[in-house]
């Protein structure tokens, strides 16, 4: 499988998104997109996209978000999805409605020589949260921006406020024990949860008008499937999969089972529906 040549401090992310866990990611593309399909929406709807402008998808995973650029800037404009992950770039590629202007590149953007001043908008779903030095990252995709390009991306607030993904951690973690915590500085999905942490980042990579927008969205972990799609769900990817990972399957059932009286109070007709808290964050290239 190929992996893109990236930052030294970035090898652990590539390894993760090109291992067992990017597959898996991969094979849920489609109950992912629809778990996160309303924020995309939020996301494009803050961009302001017009047509005929160029724009650059980081962490594009999948594809969805960049064909969703795609069809807004068309037909004259153009969306480059950028990931690390083989898996899902590949997933992406082949799901890519045809005639859109689009294209993909598996890279890393800390350090992918981009032609400079070449796109209007950088953006992200959930994508910029994981680079090892976010300042040396966003001041490399800053320089891929027009002088008055502009920056908008999607990231989560505070595990506490997300109980969507951290109900199903707690209800796991009367099994195993608790993970490492992750230091404030280090990648991970909350990474930029903090606003001061990310208002520096920007201002030190050369972003100017930072602004940071609160939204609240319900989320469907059952995505219309039922409780044991929601318990399924949470197996597979985010927190509460990766603290099971490298335990027996005796502890895994039991896990699961406690998953599924966690969630079952949530569930309603068949929807598992909790809150999830994200930034919407803007900014200018200078």
């Amino acid at each position: 499988m190929e992996r893109p040549a990236g930052h030294e401090q970035n090898a652990d992310q590539i390894a993760y998104w090109n291992g067992p866990s990017g597959q898996r990611w991969a094979d849920r593309h489609a109950a992912q997109e629809k778990l996160l399909g309303p924020i995309a929406d939020v996301l494009i709807d803050r961009a302001s996209l017009k047509p005929g402008e160029c724009v650059l998808d980081v962490g594009c995973g999948s594809g969805a978000t960049t064909f969703a650029f795609a069809k807004a800037v068309a037909p004259d404009g153009f969306a480059l999805g950028l990931d690390v992950s083989e898996p899902m770039l590949s997933q992406a590629r082949a799901l890519a409605p045809k005639g859109l202007p689009l294209d993909f590149v598996l890279a890393d953007a800390t350090v992918y020589p981009f032609e400079p001043a070449s796109f209007d908008l950088l953006a992200s779903r959930f994508g910029v949260m994981f680079f090892a030095d976010p300042i040396a990252s966003f001041a490399n995709l800053r320089r891929a921006l027009k002088p008055a390009g502009r920056l908008a991306f999607a990231c989560w607030r505070e595990p506490k406020e997300n109980p969507w993904a951290m109900t199903p951690l707690m209800a796991v973690y009367k099994h195993v024990p608790k993970m490492p915590p992750v230091g404030p500085e280090e990648p991970g999905p909350f990474a930029f949860a903090s606003e001061e942490r990310v208002m520096r980042i920007l201002k030190g990579a050369g972003f100017v008008g930072a602004a940071m927008e609160p939204h609240n969205l319900p989320m469907d972990i059952a995505i219309g499937g039922g409780l044991d799609a929601a318990v399924e769900g949470s197996l597979q990817i985010g927190p509460a999969s990766r603290a099971l990972q490298g335990h027996p399957p005796e502890t895994y059932e039991a896990a699961k089972a406690s998953i599924r009286e966690a969630l079952a109070p949530f569930l309603k007709g068949q929807s598992v529906t909790l809150q999830g808290a994200i930034w919407i964050v803007t900014a200018r290239a200078g």
